[in-house]
């Protein structure tokens, strides 16, 4: 994985990647990925790209922007906490996603 670019903030990250083709809001529900109706494990993921942002004086500004796309085209971006605003279940299902190289 090679970062293209480094964004500024969360919301610039998202933006741009909205414009690559991320344009699907992830949600994690229980052991899925889910996007509408449909429902994504974590074999069927790959992480395309991830931005961490550190907030400059507030821990609870911390955030991970993931880029990612299933094996069917879907492409799509899930946010997750970073350090003490981390969602512990979001992040130990990001860790089975293969990541692409």
């Amino acid at each position: 994985m090679h970062h293209k670019s480094h964004y500024s903030t969360v919301s610039e990250a998202i933006n741009k990647l909205s414009v690559e083709g991320f344009v699907i809001d992830f949600n994690l529900d229980d052991s899925t990925i889910i996007s509408g109706d449909e429902k994504f494990n974590a074999e069927d993921l790959e992480i395309v790209d991830v931005y961490r942002y550190e907030g400059d004086s507030d821990p609870s500004d911390e955030a991970v922007v993931y880029a990612i796309e299933s094996k069917t085209g879907v492409k799509g971006i899930l946010v997750n906490g970073y350090g003490v605003s981390s969602d512990s279940k979001t992040a130990s299902f990001i860790a089975k996603i293969r990541i692409r190289n």
